[in-house]
């Protein structure tokens, strides 16, 4: 059996999301397309794994737009309206600033549905429902979670934000 380790799962994720991109030529998940990271249902929870590694992401970055981060993670903490939009997120350029540290979530968003949280992508769903991708077969969600809960305890990425800048425990 293959180790579960974070690197495994997101090769796994992205074997899973090109077998279906490959496919459908005109997916929605592309560059630009940043509905997902401007609705998103919950603030994201990563594990210890998960954590470690967006810092790597995060502290690669200029400083001006971690301060960014900064400020929006502040916000974040503070906002109980949902949906809220990542603070990852470069909204001038519809793009995500860690892209290649972004968390599992991130990285299943659309492929991997949770309707019961509204985890999902609903400009995909309306076209499975239209016919357009009938064959579509979803990612399982579940699967991803068992193989999360080996990676470390989890946070919600204010609560590890907190943490990093000395703030909570």
């Amino acid at each position: 059996m293959t180790p579960n380790t974070l690197i495994q799962l997101h090769d796994d994720i992205a074997e899973r999301v090109k077998t279906i991109s490959d496919k459908h030529l005109d997916w929605l998940c592309r560059l630009g397309c940043d509905s997902c990271c401007r609705r998103l249902a919950e603030i994201p929870r990563l594990t210890a794994e998960e954590w470690e590694w967006l810092k790597i992401g995060l502290a690669s970055l200029p400083q001006d737009q971690l301060q960014d981060i900064k400020l929006g993670i502040a916000a974040l903490a503070q906002q109980s309206a949902r949906p809220i939009t990542c603070p990852m997120l470069d909204q001038a350029q519809g793009a995500c600033r860690v892209y290649a540290h972004r968390p599992v979530a991130c990285r299943t968003y659309g492929f991997y549905v949770q309707r019961e949280l509204g985890l999902y992508c609903k400009d995909i769903e309306a076209r499975v429902a239209e016919g357009a991708w009938a064959e579509v077969v979803w990612g399982n969600h579940d699967t991803i979670d068992r193989r999360l809960n080996g990676l470390g305890e989890t946070r919600d990425l204010t609560e590890w934000f907190a943490i990093w800048n000395g703030i909570g425990t």
